[in-house]
């Protein structure tokens, strides 16, 4: 038996950490490929998790003996559930992944493609990807899990990645996208033009230039990010900021200036998991107007740290407001609507979801900035 199968086995607080914090630290679950026979054992060292997608960092056991680390991807499929959908097409049960794994040290990605099976336990697509399929020298593969080992099984295994999944902690960001498979099953015939879903247009912003609303500073993503760093400790006065010129404000808006800028420090972005998209902090000038604009599809929330000013909040959006008093402003996009005009301050929120309209301004007579952070995230 090996000592460190035994110790995983055996500890206390992963019982716990299995039911409190699931699945961050569970070492064994029914759903794991190889578990469908009871020879093996997963301990699963590390998970992230990214709108649809979670990858699993894993040593496999056999019989109680260490024979791997692994990676384990899965994806649920729902946006390119809809981009298949645009060609009258169904998913079917296999889908691609497009995987970069970036060691920790310096060093070009290395890239893996990677087919993914549905799994109806989980209800998602999914393979691992493990350091060896070989089983230790003394032992053999049981017969039922041998069945799903290949260049193409749901256990598979990618020479070019064999050297980091040796250690497991020696890769710390992998960037992933997918799509359809080349063939539709059970049909047979060749997809020519296959749907992606690669984060679609989602970008991140780089203080590349002080220019206001410089294209510079808009970096495509076109994957997805997850890092298994597991903290930050960050100056957010370090960060230099970008800048905005009449942000979320439109050709037909009358109060657009050119010296009307909006500071924003992007503290954290591609970093964060779950379905967030970005936390940073905002300044506005004495005279400086963030526009009033609509959230579809997702949320955001301020929290305002400095200064005082004046938020807008779409009528009706929080039915208390109808205390302050409605004014009209132009929407971006959407012309002028009646709003709610409410005077904020240090520790005020706004909270926006789907649909919601929202906007701030620091009055010209002001003597200080008004600050605020912001979290933005998809509403689904």
């Amino acid at each position: 038996m090996d000592p460190r199968f035994d110790t995983i086995f055996s500890k206390p607080e992963n019982q716990v950490f299995k039911v409190v914090f699931y699945p961050d630290r569970i070492y064994h679950a029914q759903y794991l490929n190889a578990t469908r026979s009871p020879r093996y054992r997963y301990n699963v060292t590390e998970v992230r998790s990214e709108v649809d997608i979670t990858l699993l960092k894993c040593e496999v056991f056999l019989d109680g003996k260490f024979i791997s680390n692994a990676l384990r991807i899965e994806y649920r499929a729902g946006r390119l559930v809809e981009q298949a959908r645009e060609w009258n097409r169904f998913l079917r049960d296999e889908l691609i992944a497009n995987i970069d794994v970036l060691p920790q040290s310096t060093g070009p990605p290395v890239n893996a493609t990677v087919k993914l099976h549905y799994d109806e336990w989980i209800g998602a697509y999914q393979a691992e990807i493990w350091e060896t399929l070989e089983p230790p020298p003394t032992g053999s593969h049981d017969i039922k899990v041998l069945d799903m080992m290949g260049k193409e099984g749901s256990i598979t295994t990618v020479p070019a990645l064999m050297p980091v999944l040796k250690d497991l902690w020696s890769f710390q960001k992998v960037e992933a996208s997918f799509r359809e498979n080349d063939v539709d099953l059970p049909f047979g015939y060749k997809i020519n033009d296959p749907a992606w879903d690669n984060d679609y247009t989602r970008t991140h912003q780089e203080p590349r230039t002080q220019d206001p609303s410089s294209d510079k500073n808009t970096i495509a993503d076109d994957k997805y990010y997850l890092t298994f760093q597991r903290g930050w400790f960050l100056q957010a006065n370090d960060i230099l900021p970008v800048r905005y010129r009449n942000a979320m404000m439109d050709g037909e808006n009358p109060e657009r200036r050119d010296d009307n800028i909006t500071d924003m420090r992007w503290i954290v972005q591609r970093e964060l998991g779950g379905t967030l998209v970005y936390f940073h902090q905002v300044t506005l000038a004495p005279g400086a107007f963030e526009g009033v604009h609509q959230h579809m599809g997702s949320e955001e929330l301020y929290y305002i740290t400095e200064g005082e000013g004046v938020a807008y909040m779409g009528d009706g959006d929080d039915p208390t407001n109808d205390r302050f008093p409605a004014v009209d402003q132009h929407i971006f996009g959407l012309g002028v609507k009646t709003v709610r005009q409410l005077p904020v301050k240090a520790g005020n929120v706004i909270y926006t979801k789907s649909g919601g309209i929202h906007g701030i301004r620091n009055p010209a007579g002001n003597a200080q900035s008004l600050k605020f952070v912001a979290f933005g995230y998809s509403a689904s």
